[in-house]
């Protein structure tokens, strides 16, 4: 069995590109059990890896099959993920069942892992494996579109932005993921701003600023996370730098996608002729996700880890912790850990215990805070924000507050009308529901909302 996959390898490295081969076929593995009277098993360590597979290589891995053994023969993909636990260790409560492939051979993850180390790139965080909701459906969709098409559509640059553990990093991988799946000759790169800055620096200091320019400007894909880093501190050099690589590769028709924890008009001490040049493309925005969609992203995680997350367990993490989904993988962690300390099924009385310190240390935020801290960012009085004052410059702050009033408390509408002047329930819905319509059109609005959340949430 092993002498006809090391003769399918040398087809398939004959036949694919050098990173196609190792982001494809290097992590495939033949289950050495079977016999070709019993049809070829072919182990791939994730679903996406399995289905990419069998969608582009399957048919010549078959007609290779036949070629060599002289007769047609089955072959089939199966998903096995490593094994974390010890062999022969009973299996902890809850967890399913999971089977360790064997070792690839170290030629071929020598060649995996400089092809990530050039990239840079997370080989874990695809379009396939991130949650989509409300909060991130406009982001996804821009990074998707440029992904298909870089440096072809009018989305470029691509500039996201939202608060931290929201899900910006994972797009910027999944973009260079694709990419590099669709187009091999692609050149992509990933990079911090911080580690850019240190990339200047060291240029200067070593004499080889021309070098480092010049493979900059080489970049077919430029993925730059946290460019607000560039605001913090004397960067003036990496600030000018980077304008000229920006110009260049857009000039030629590269793609530049970028991350940012704010609007880019809000970032501080960055230049107005950068500010200018990120909104060339497209400005999207990531917003913390709604219960639905952290209810999705536990248990899409819990699965990832071998568990069933039941539903009231979800919904209790999730209503418990509103922040970002970093936030939300620490709870489930620390869920999972107690779990398997106390040999105990994931229960919500199990997931009370575990998350009651994380819990009832989360700011307990009242209507009260959030009147204030409305009326003071508006600048308005609080008698006003609580008047039956109509004018726009009074009625859109009062909306926002009985707005923040129900994303960042656990008041209910009768609650919250009570607290604004005895106001009807229906009116604090009807509030609601106008700026969550509005906040997807008005850039402002979203920057404020961000910024109040932040004082809550962050």
């Amino acid at each position: 069995m092993s002498g006809f996959w090391d003769a399918c390898l040398g087809g398939l490295r004959e036949k694919l590109p050098p990173k196609r081969f190792a982001v494809w076929i290097s992590q495939l593995y033949v289950d050495g059990e079977n016999t070709p009277d019993e049809g070829l098993c072919l182990v791939a360590p994730s679903n996406f890896i399995c289905n990419w597979v069998r969608q582009h290589y399957l048919e010549f891995i078959q007609d290779f099959a036949a070629d060599f053994y002289g007769r047609p023969i089955a072959v089939r993909l199966e998903i096995r993920q490593p094994d974390k636990e010890k062999a022969g260790q009973a299996e902890k409560p809850g967890k399913q069942e999971k089977t360790a492939p064997p070792k690839p051979p170290a030629r071929e993850q020598d060649e995996q892992k400089a092809f990530y180390e050039r990239t840079r790139l997370n080989q874990n965080q695809f379009f396939e494996n991130l949650v989509i909701g409300k909060a991130n459906n406009l982001a996804y969709a821009a990074a998707e579109n440029v992904a298909e098409k870089p440096g072809g559509s009018l989305y470029n640059p691509l500039f996201i932005y939202g608060g931290p553990g929201l899900g910006k990093t994972h797009l910027l991988h999944a973009v260079g993921n694709r990419i590099i799946q669709q187009f091999s000759d692609k050149v992509v790169r990933y990079v911090h701003a911080e580690d850019y800055c240190n990339d200047v620096m060291r240029a200067y200091r070593q004499g080889a600023f021309v070098d480092m320019k010049n493979y900059y400007r080489s970049l077919d894909v430029l993925l730059l996370d946290d460019v607000q880093f560039f605001g913090v501190g004397d960067k003036s050099r990496t600030k000018e730098e980077f304008f000229f690589v920006f110009n260049a590769l857009v000039e030629a028709g590269k793609q530049i996608v970028i991350t940012c924890d704010t609007y880019p008009k809000d970032i501080n001490g960055l230049d107005g002729r950068l500010v200018s040049r990120f909104d060339w493309g497209l400005t999207v925005q990531i917003e913390p996700p709604e219960t639905e969609m952290r209810v999705a992203i536990l248990q899409k995680k819990a699965e990832a880890e071998g568990f069933a997350l039941s539903n009231d367990v979800s919904f209790f993490i999730a209503r418990s912790l509103r922040a970002n989904v970093r936030e939300l993988e620490g709870a489930l962690k620390k869920v999972i850990a107690y779990a398997n300390f106390r040999n105990s099924p994931i229960t919500l009385e199990l997931a009370r215990e575990a998350l009651k310190e994380l819990i009832n240390s989360t700011r307990n935020i009242s209507i009260e805070e959030i009147q204030k801290t409305v009326a003071g960012y508006y600048k308005i009085k609080l008698a006003d924000l609580l008047s039956r004052k109509r004018s726009r410059s009074i009625a859109r702050p009062r909306q926002v507050a009985m707005w923040l009033c129900k994303e960042v408390t656990s008041c209910s509408y009768p609650m919250i009308g009570e607290a604004f002047g005895g106001r009807d329930h229906t009116t604090v819905i009807h509030a609601f529901r106008t700026i969550e319509e509005i906040k997807a059109q008005d850039n402002t609005l979203n920057h404020d909302l961000h910024v109040l959340t932040q004082c809550f949430k962050g």
